[in-house]
């Protein structure tokens, strides 16, 4: 051991002592240890036969090694002489390696450019495996080893300050992973009992004084020299990775500097007193792992470049040097000379091309003739002495950390910066973590939490593979846990930039303009309004006028902030933990998906209770201020924001999520159903054809919404921007379950009044006859409302129909008018199968259509079992004949009079037109009948039944019949199928045209 310390050649040795010494000390922590023992014995005894024979030598270790210490200081006492020599070889090595974050620096420790002259040059050292041999390692030699050999403690001043200096440094060691020694303790405990050893306790006690008030702060210092010395040499090399031949020997030692002063801050967090906790909390940690993993990741992706140089480096300067020492060499026994000639000839024989080729190097043979080299020549009496040839040993050190650099990069990562004993600590993992996200200057270097995680599972054995799946599953559940965490946080993030987004967004809306414009007009007019002293209000756009750049808004912070977390999330495609794949952008993709399909419902302001809802056109500005942030987003992280759009916004467009919560579709098609529809019902609210809107009627009663600011053309093209052609869809189908469950109760009142109706379809030229059989007929009034309600609803549809179109003639304007041509081309006698196909699809697209393919499917789930096709087809036809009937009775309600101002009635009754066309459409197509005979039938029925009320004399029963008789005229000019000349031939035009001449009078004289 003490040679190989001695010349550096392989300083690994030491393990071997401090893993039998750490071994033994934690057989001794373990409490059941001889009731585990008994229990294998008996095993033994139950499968064998017969005990283990071992066991009683077994027993008699676990109660010699009670205290294993006290022992194993007992058992090194021959071996004292030795081990110290090898130990205080270190002091070589070890001081050099413990120096102050000030020496360092004023070294310039670990640069590159500090000596530009000399940036090409390879690094070289004497002590090549030294370099960046673990400190940790060290100091467990050096504090085990003295505590073992004691009496060197006494009689060396140097090992006494070798062992002082390790002793200030740390006031724990690691055993195995989480597993401590209080060092300081252990040790007095040990020399309390010991005659003359008073001075080594008080050099115990002043040591644990030092590390407790000074080791803190020192390893802070170096951890903050670190940061900016990996920084400086990750950014040279990632612009000139060229570097990492000539250079790789500073990236090892930066690696394993940083990762020992990694492990001993994590050590030292939970083991310290609490007085100096400042120095064992690093806000700033997660920047020094985040430059050892892109070090790391550079030495990964730039591997063949390093073993391009390090081959050359091999066989054009290793291989001569080495063969003119050994040709050097005074003495050479046979064996050696064979095992240097084929160190020469491995190395003459490497060249570029075998890299190129890809071929795989492997000099593990290489690396074990050196240790066999080395235990021919470190025995008493051979003839070659390694002792004596010092630049054989430096040269043969400096060829085998060569051949690492082509052949056990991988492992040269693992051994000088392998982190998975976070693993152990994951509390304070975790905590870490929290600390980098919170500091927004840190949250840049989140990623390197998860990067940490691929560590793990170097930590497992192949002699203990049962742990593969418990630290595998911790990986997994870390990694998954940091990745979330980082998307929540720039979903966060994200969501409140929205937010801020949709407040300016709704500044420019107009509603906001008329305070300015009534101010302008006061001030035209010079009128005082308001109080003196109030305050003008800012106009959108003030936020962004900056009168110092060092102003910083709340938006400004909210982007900054989510520009470092993106970079951190952007930072890898992918990584993999365990044989699984992670992708961090597709946790913020998931999360915004959630986030904003939640928001988009929260938009809408949907309160159930006082069944209020956010205006569609307000909704949409804030939706299209929200897909702009989330568009900027692409300028940060690569991922494709469209896709997410496309999840979300079609999943609004059905009756519930992926989730089954309910969509903006549902929403708002229960909105307009159960409310302003209901309200339409109920007659507070009336449809206006001149300015295709539903508007509030003056009631007792008022609204808590103006319908007109729901249901105008502005509106509802919004709506059908935000609920797209599947939403369009879903809203038309609602509609017409509503009509069907109408249709359904009329057909009830038509099978009531069966007889009548039938005598009435052929008697309609027998005035007599006629009138004496209308007052047979019951619930007249039922039937012309629910007809109205059905009208009402076809009229809502028809607008939403229509801002349809307009919105697909704008964002498709080709396809839709190959879909109208096809429409309008399509020939008479075509099969109703297929032209029903067609008008589906010009539906969709919001085109009118002669049938309206959607009430004819609602319509259809109608036919009943118990009837037969002719007794649907005739309870039909009467349908129409009741309704045709009944149209003279709504002469006598106030309400029914014609204002030509909103081209209409204000009960509704206007809305007849479309009712009884697209009823008698859908039906007769649906039983296969002539539509235009049916109408026709309808239409002679309705004239006959209105020019008997021309007759009429009683006022209050006629108050309103020229309001009535427009009716006819409106159901002409709905209806696709009749004409003018048919209705000429039924009703004289010129009774429409003093009809309408009336009606226009009478609007006059109200409004005078």
């Amino acid at each position: 051991l003490k040679k190989e310390l001695e010349k550096d050649t392989h300083p690994y040795s030491g393990h071997l002592i401090i893993t039998y010494t750490t071994l033994m000390i934690l057989l001794s922590r373990i409490e059941e240890r001889k009731a585990i023992i008994g229990l294998y014995n008996y095993a033994h005894e139950m499968t064998h036969g017969a005990s283990d024979r071992e066991y009683p030598r077994l027993g008699q270790m676990i109660v010699d090694y009670e205290n294993p210490l006290k022992k194993m200081m007992e058992e090194f006492v021959p071996h004292s002489k030795s081990l110290s020599d090898a130990l205080i070889s270190l002091q070589m090595v070890y001081p050099r390696r413990n120096l102050s974050a000030d020496q360092w620096r004023n070294a310039q420790l670990l640069s590159l450019i500090s000596a530009p002259s000399t940036m090409l040059n390879p690094a070289q050292s004497d002590t090549m495996p030294c370099e960046y041999l673990s400190l940790d390692a060290m100091e467990k030699w050096i504090i085990f080893g003295f505590i073992l050999c004691h009496g060197i403690l006494n009689s060396d001043a140097t090992a006494l300050n070798l062992w002082k200096l390790a002793l200030q440094s740390s006031s724990c060691l690691s055993l195995f992973r989480d597993e401590v020694f209080h060092i300081h303790k252990a040790a007095e405990d040990l020399f309390v009992n010991i005659r003359g050893y008073n001075k080594r306790i008080n050099d115990i006690r002043e040591c644990k004084e030092a590390a407790v008030s000074h080791a803190g702060s020192m390893h802070r210092e170096r951890r903050k020299f670190l940061r900016s010395a990996l920084k400086e040499l990750a950014t040279v090399l990632s612009d000139q990775p060229g570097l990492l031949g000539p250079k790789a020997l500073f990236v090892f030692m930066a690696l394993s500097f940083a990762r020992d002063e990694i492990i001993w801050l994590l050590r030292h967090a939970d083991n310290m007193p609490k007085k100096s906790a400042d120095d064992f909390i690093d806000k700033h940690i997660a920047e020094l792992i985040f430059y050892m993993e892109e070090l790391r990741a550079h030495v990964r992706k730039y591997g063949p470049v390093m073993q391009r140089y390090y081959v050359q480096y091999l066989s054009g300067f290793d291989a001569v040097v080495l063969n003119e020492l050994v040709q050097n060499l005074s003495v050479c026994p046979e064996d050696e000379s064979i095992i240097m000639s084929s160190f020469v000839n491995t190395m003459t024989s490497l060249s570029v091309k075998q890299v190129e080729d890809g071929e795989v190097f492997d000099f593990r043979g290489m690396r074990l003739d050196w240790f066999r080299l080395q235990a021919y020549t470190s025995v008493s009496k051979a003839s070659l002495s390694l002792a004596d040839h010092r630049e054989l040993g430096k040269m043969m050190n400096t060829i085998i950390f060569h051949t690492k650099m082509v052949d056990s990069l991988v492992e040269m990562l693992v051994e000088t910066s392998d982190l998975s004993i976070f693993c152990f600590y994951s509390r304070a993992f975790e905590k870490m973590f929290q600390q980098c996200l919170e500091l927004p200057s840190q949250s840049r270097y989140s990623i390197a939490f998860p990067l940490l995680c691929t560590h793990f599972m170097s930590c497992t054995h192949e002699l203990c593979p049962e742990e593969r799946h418990h630290i595998g599953d911790r990986s997994l559940s870390l990694c998954n846990m940091f990745l979330d965490e980082m998307a929540k946080q720039a979903r966060n993030l994200i969501t409140d930039i929205c937010t801020e987004q949709c407040t300016l967004s709704d500044q420019l809306l107009p509603k906001h303009c008329a305070k300015t414009i009534s101010q302008a007009v006061n001030k035209k007019s010079k009128k005082q309004t308001g109080k003196k002293g109030e305050p003008e209000r800012e106009k959108p756009g003030v936020e962004s006028m900056r009168k110092n750049r060092l102003v910083v808004t709340n938006l400004d912070k909210l982007h900054t902030a989510l520009s470092e977390l993106c970079f951190s999330i952007n930072y890898v495609p992918n990584m993999v933990v365990w044989e699984h794949t992670f992708t961090p952008r597709e946790y913020l993709t998931s999360h915004l998906e959630i986030r904003f399909t939640k928001s988009i419902v929260g938009m809408t302001m949907y309160n159930q209770a006082t069944q209020e809802i956010a205006k569609p056109s307000e909704l949409l500005t804030s939706v299209r201020a929200y897909m702009t942030v989330l568009q900027s987003i692409e300028n940060y992280v690569q991922i494709d924001i469209t896709r997410v759009f496309n999840n979300v916004l079609l999943q609004q467009t059905q009756h519930l999520d992926s989730h089954g919560e309910p969509t903006i579709t549902s929403l708002y098609t229960n909105w307009y159903l159960e409310t302003l529809l209901r309200q339409v019902s109920n007659g507070h609210i009336a449809y206006f054809p001149a300015m295709k809107a539903f508007v509030n009627l003056p009631t007792e009663n008022e609204l808590t919404f103006n319908a007109e600011e729901y249901s105008d053309i502005s509106e509802m093209r919004a709506l059908s921007e935000l609920l797209g052609p599947y939403g369009m869809k879903f809203l038309s189908e609602s509609l017409m379950w509503h009509i069907s469950s109408q249709v359904a109760e009329l057909k009830k009142l038509v099978v009531e009044n069966v007889e009548v109706l039938t005598q009435m379809r052929t008697s309609f030229d027998k005035p007599d006859q006629m009138a004496a059989l209308f007052k047979r007929l019951s619930s007249v009034d039922s039937v012309l409302k629910r007809m109205t309600i059905i009208g009402v609803i076809l009229s809502f549809r028809s607008l939403a129909q229509e801002a349809l179109r307009d919105v697909l003639s704008y964002h498709i304007p080709f396809l839709v008018s190959s879909i109208e041509d096809f429409k309008d081309h399509i020939p008479r006698e075509t099969d109703m199968k297929v032209a029903m196909n067609v008008y589906e699809l010009s539906s969709a697209a919001g085109l009118p259509c002669e049938i309206d393919p959607a009430l004819v499917v609602a319509l259809s789930s109608q036919k009943s079992e118990n009837i037969s096709p002719e007794e649907e087809y005739k309870i039909a036809c009467l349908l129409m004949v009741f309704v045709a009937v009944s149209l003279p009775t709504l002469a006598s309600n106030v309400m029914s009079q014609y204002s030509p101002a909103i081209e209409g009635h204000c009960n509704n009754i206007h809305c007849l037109a479309k009712a009884i066309n697209q009823i008698a459409a859908a039906l007769f197509t649906i039983h296969k009948g002539s539509i235009e005979d049916r109408l026709k039938e309808f239409l002679a029925l309705a004239s006959s039944s209105l020019l008997k009320i021309g007759q009429e004399t009683d006022k209050t029963t006629t108050r309103n019949r020229e309001s009535v008789y427009l009716l006819l005229d409106m159901i002409v000019q709905e209806s696709p199928f009749l004409t003018m000349d048919l209705l000429e031939s039924c009703f004289p035009y010129v009774l429409l045209r003093n009809a309408y001449h009336a009606v226009y009078k009478q609007s006059v004289t109200s409004s005078a």
